[in-house]
């Protein structure tokens, strides 16, 4: 009996001291199902008895359940939470639904095998991952150089308790004491065992946190961390600045509206400015515009702009309003005769320099037009363009050249032996009509810059004197042209008085004629006189030679024509 006993004692002993220096342990979470393993999940082989306890708080074991050979031999042994949560897998590890905080102790599994008493302890520590942060108390806005609370964040219901870290654009915040405090608070919930940690921030903010996001981060052993959503704060801070701006698009021109934009760099804004518009000052409240309407060249000057509540902050700008006055003369509808002068005067008054472009029926023109003498090839549309700072402007005349008809040429082209063509050319404005004395086909007309050029073709039926006869409004003219059936003549051009001068021309040359007869037959009487007297001492016939009486006869004959 006594070296029963000292064998038993012995037994515990033994493990005692495996379960001292050998115990196991295992990590589960909050709320799941613990399996803690018999001899880590190892062979077991035949046991006679297996049995599963715990250790008390006092040290003292607390029985769960025991196991005999038989599979169904299981007894729930435990008086506590563990009779409806604990059971026993195949392999004899224990299984306890529903972890809580409460299982964060040694399990031990007992086995005997053949009269030997073995002992597997097993350490199991629950852990429970935080919520996601929230935070709560979050200020509206911030002031500039003050102590204010951003918001308190809270990590809820972990184990082992969740770390809160405060970060500003990313970077996190350390406890300074003045500028920046943190304060850190753990709590644990009596039912539950959880515990929160509450971290409060205080910050000083700065003008240059307007656009700075602050978030707080949860950190905990199961991971990954949690980050709540950025959140940014209006800064309140004082007006230290003003400036004044003239809003408008592009190069301020007469009839233009402006506006003068006065910006002051508080927050929150200031609502009430006063504009000094050339020495009148105009209060606007509720907003910081104010519009010049429909600006002219009086509106140039200095313009200012100050807080309602504080004229020291102010802000001053200049303003030029850019204006053009021009004429030109002549303008409108302009008529005009060929052959005549029309000056061009163009006058300009303005802001600035003036750039001066001409363009004529839309071709443009290298310099200002100048009509020192009219033609025809000068009536059209002159528009001349003025631009200058964002001002552009335009004038313009239709000049119109008029003149009576003036035929230029006239003359005659033969096609085959029987057509000839016609070609009549005048100048005139406004266009001239065009009429033929005789019959013909295929008429062609052009007119163009004054120039009318008009065709038609004929077939001679004997010697003509064709007339082209050309009218406008203000008169008209005439001319002839020879045209012969057999042969091509040279051109003879007839104008309304042409027919009288070739009949004085022909009585000239008729009254030559006669006159030179007269002289040749006074030296003819010369001669024959002296002839006769010759011959009155050669004894030659008086009446002269047949072939002298002969010439004598032509000549009279002539004389006679």
């Amino acid at each position: 009996m006594h070296s029963a006993a000292y064998y038993v004692g012995a037994i515990i002993i033994s493990a005692m001291f495996l379960q001292a220096s050998s115990s196991d342990s295992i990590v589960v979470l909050y709320g799941e199902t613990i399996e803690v393993p018999c001899n880590n999940g190892g062979e077991l082989g035949d046991p006679l008895f297996i049995k599963w306890k715990y250790d008390e708080a006092d040290g003292s074991p607390g029985a769960i359940l025991t196991k005999g050979r038989d599979p169904g031999d299981v007894t729930i042994q435990a008086t506590n939470s563990y009779k409806n949560r604990a059971s026993i897998a195949a392999n004899a590890s224990l299984l306890i639904t529903n972890a809580t905080l409460e299982d964060e102790k040694t399990f031990t599994c007992m086995v005997v095998i053949s009269g030997d008493i073995e002992e597997f302890p097993v350490v199991v520590k629950v852990q429970k991952r935080p919520s996601p942060p929230l935070i709560k108390d979050m200020a509206a806005e911030l002031e500039n150089g003050k102590l204010t609370t951003l918001g308190d964040c809270l990590a809820q219901d972990a184990h082992p308790p969740a770390e809160v870290i405060w970060s500003k654009n990313g970077l996190p915040l350390a406890d300074d004491g003045t500028a920046t405090i943190i304060t850190t608070e753990e709590t644990k919930d009596p039912a539950t065992g959880l515990s929160s940690t509450s971290s409060k921030l205080q910050y000083t903010a700065k003008k240059a946190d307007v656009d700075s996001e602050f978030t707080c981060t949860v950190k905990h052993v199961l991971g990954p961390d949690q980050t709540s959503e950025p959140r940014t704060f209006s800064i309140h801070y004082p007006t230290e600045r003003v400036e004044l701006q003239v809003v408008a698009n592009g190069p301020i021109k007469e009839g233009d509206d402006v506006t003068l934009k006065c910006s002051a760099d508080g927050n929150p804004p200031p609502t009430s400015f006063n504009f000094l518009l050339q020495g009148k000052m105009e209060t606007v409240v509720g907003s910081d515009s104010y519009t010049l309407v429909d600006v002219t060249r009086a509106n140039t000057g200095e313009y200012e702009c100050s807080v309602a509540d504080d004229h020291t902050l102010q802000d001053a700008k200049n303003i030029s309003v850019n204006f053009l006055d021009i004429s030109l003369d002549p303008s409108g509808e302009i008529v005009r005769a060929v052959g005549v002068s029309l000056p061009v005067t163009v006058q300009k008054n303005s802001s600035g320099d003036v750039k001066v472009s001409w363009t004529k029926d839309n071709v443009k023109l290298d310099t200002q037009p100048n009509f020192d003498n009219l033609k025809y090839s000068d009536a059209g549309l002159y528009v001349c363009e003025f631009s200058t700072s964002g001002i552009k402007q335009s004038r313009f005349f239709r000049l119109a050249v008029q003149g009576k008809p003036n035929i230029k040429t006239i003359s005659k082209t033969r096609v085959d032996k029987q057509h000839k063509v016609l070609t009549c050319e005048a100048e005139g404005a406004p266009k001239p009509s065009v009429e033929w004395s005789i019959n013909g086909t295929n008429e062609e007309s052009s007119y163009e810059n004054g120039m009318l050029t008009h065709r038609i073709t004929v077939v001679p039926t004997g010697n003509l004197t064709v007339a082209c006869r050309v009218t406008n409004e203000l008169g008209m003219d005439v001319k002839y042209i020879d045209v012969s059936y057999l042969f091509e003549d040279n051109d003879k051009r007839k104008g309304p008085g042409d027919g009288d001068d070739q009949a004085k021309l022909i009585v000239g040359i008729v009254v030559g004629l006669i006159l030179a007869a007269a002289v040749m037959g006074l030296v003819y009487w010369v001669y024959m006189k002296k002839t006769r007297q010759g011959s009155w001492k050669t004894g030659e016939k008086e009446s002269g030679t047949s072939e002298e009486s002969k010439k004598l006869e032509e000549n009279n004959h002539k004389a006679d024509v």
